[in-house]
C-alpha cells in the first residue's frame, strides 16, 4: 500500500510540474512576440519613409515646373514652325487638296492653342494643382504631336514631296 501511495504521489508531482499556468509564456513565445513587434516597427518606419519620399518627389517635380514649361514651349514652337511649313505645302497644292486639308490644319492649330493655354496654366499652377495641370499639358502635347504626325503623313500622301 505504501508503494501505491508513493506512485500516486509521484504521478501527481509529475502532473503538477508538467502543467504550466497559461499566464507563463515560453521563451519561444516571448521571442516571437519581440520579433513581431520589431517587424511592425520596421513596417511603420518603411511606410513613413515611403510617404516622405513621395512628398520629396512631388516637391522636386513642382520645383522643376519652370523647366518643364520652358521645354514644352520650345516643343510647341517647333511644331508651330512645322505647321507653317506644312501649310505652305498645302497652299501650293490643288484646290481639292486645299479644301480637304483646311479643316485638318485648323484642328492642329486648335490643338496647338489648347497646349499653349495648358502651358499658361502650368506656369500659374500651385503645388496642389501641379500634378493635374502637368498631366493635362502632357496629354495635350501628345495629342498635338500625334495629330501633326498624321497630318504630315496625309500631306505627304496627297502631295508629292
Amino acid at each position: 500500500m505504501k508503494h501505491k501511495l508513493v506512485i500516486t504521489f509521484l504521478a501527481v508531482a509529475a502532473f503538477v510540474v508538467g502543467c504550466k499556468p497559461a499566464a507563463d509564456k515560453s521563451s519561444a513565445q516571448i521571442n516571437l512576440d519581440a520579433a513581431t513587434d520589431k517587424v511592425e516597427t520596421k513596417t511603420k518606419e518603411a511606410a513613413q519613409a515611403t510617404k516622405e519620399l513621395a512628398t520629396a518627389k512631388k516637391d522636386y517635380a513642382y520645383a522643376q515646373r519652370a523647366d518643364y514649361v520652358t521645354d514644352k514651349q520650345a516643343q510647341l514652337a517647333e511644331i508651330d514652325r512645322d505647321l507653317v511649313a506644312l501649310s505652305t505645302k498645302v497652299e501650293a497644292a490643288n484646290e481639292a487638296t486645299k479644301a480637304e486639308a483646311k479643316p485638318k490644319l485648323q484642328a492642329l492649330r486648335d490643338q496647338a492653342a489648347k497646349l499653349g493655354k495648358q502651358l499658361d496654366e502650368a506656369k500659374a499652377a500651385t503645388e496642389s494643382t501641379w500634378d493635374s495641370v502637368k498631366a493635362g499639358s502632357s496629354n495635350a502635347y501628345e495629342d498635338l504631336k500625334t495629330g501633326f504626325t498624321h497630318a504630315r503623313q496625309w500631306v505627304s500622301d496627297k502631295i508629292a514631296p
